[in-house]
């Protein structure tokens, strides 16, 4: 009992993959061994195979059974230490899994995949912008960044990542593979009350992001209008003034009444018709033939890029480089997307 307690202890103190090397050594030796004891019993290497484990898994299945009492014996032995052996691997891969768990919990993993978004800074804007991701494209995977001790959401979603570190330092972006992301989302720390306190730590956190991936979209919230040729020099891809936006909201909504619910219409994939992007078809020639033939299928082009004004220059040649966006459902775009491939 003593040496059965004390071989056990040495294997849970095993490496991981000595522990791994040992027990796939171990059970190879032993089908060596059992198929030079007994070969006309077990008549191959794969059936002896398949007993060593059936011994190390279970008492066997009777199916194949040693007959000589050398084999026998090393039946036993391998029944004796295979349980132990197994026992302890199972165990090790358990452990394992749980060890990732906490790792993912504590945003401590790498992310190796590509084509993701990133979200610098948890809050309400940060969580409502999560959602709308996520409903807005059934493949797309997000990456939250923050200095928060474990993951402030649910992480059973295996299209959401949480990596911990300090925005504006270069290591969670390593490990958020900033460099094959499709975008990045900076919005403004909600912790600090001073408007130009909080545009400041964005301009850093936008310097960090630019610094390592110059190509990938970066998108940020700035508080103050001022400020946003600050963030020009830094070559940021777009600004949202988020107290100038609801406050211009306001104003059209007193207005015009009932146009916040276009608004909202436009900016979320939950309510109504949707504002998607669409590329140029070989058969539109100029705005007026992709604007007609759109029409047709149910979608209203309504820009170009940041030109809205269509409507003016519908005979004008559409450019190679267009960025179109349309106005429909999700299930005319699925088809004019179908149709452009």
């Amino acid at each position: 009992m003593y040496f059965f307690l004390r071989l056990s202890l040495g294997l849970i103190r095993m490496r991981n993959l000595t522990l791994f090397i040992t027990t796939a050594g171990f059970i190879l030796l032993s089908t060596v061994i059992m198929y030079a004891l007994e070969p006309d019993t077990f008549e191959s290497l794969l059936n002896t195979f398949y007993f060593v484990m059936t011994t190390f898994t279970t008492v066997g299945y009777g199916d194949y059974s040693p007959v000589t009492m050398p084999a026998k014996l090393y039946s036993v032995f391998m029944f004796l230490i295979g349980i132990g052996l197994l026992g302890v691997v199972i165990g090790k891969i358990v452990d394992s899994f749980a060890i990732l768990r906490k790792l993912r919990e504590e945003g401590k993993v790498t992310y190796m995949d590509e084509r993701h978004i990133i979200i610098i800074g948890w809050n309400k804007k940060s969580e409502s912008a999560l959602q709308e991701i996520l409903d807005s494209d059934e493949k797309v995977e997000v990456i939250i960044i923050d200095n928060l001790p474990v993951a402030p959401f649910d992480l059973s979603d295996n299209r959401i990542h949480y990596i911990q570190g300090d925005a504006t330092s270069q290591e969670p972006y390593v490990k958020a593979n900033l460099e094959k992301a499709s975008a990045v989302i900076v919005f403004a720390d909600d912790t600090i009350q001073e408007p130009s306190l909080k545009d400041a730590k964005t301009l850093l956190i936008a310097i960090t992001i630019e610094r390592l991936a110059p190509h990938v979209h970066t998108t940020v919230e700035v508080m103050t209008e001022k400020n946003i040729s600050n963030f020009h020099h830094v070559k940021v891809d777009e600004f949202i003034l988020a107290q100038e936006t609801i406050s211009r909201l306001a104003v059209r909504s007193a207005l015009y009444k009932g146009v916040s619910q276009v608004y909202s219409q436009l900016i979320s994939r939950q309510h109504g018709e949707d504002l998607f992007q669409l590329s140029k078809k070989p058969q539109w020639l100029t705005y007026n033939d992709a604007f007609q033939d759109l029409l047709s299928q149910g979608a209203t082009l309504i820009a170009d890029r940041n030109q809205m004004d269509i409507n003016r220059r519908l005979n004008e040649k559409i450019p190679e480089e267009a960025v179109l966006y349309i106005i429909c459902n999700k299930e005319t775009y699925q088809k004019l997307k179908l149709t452009s491939n």
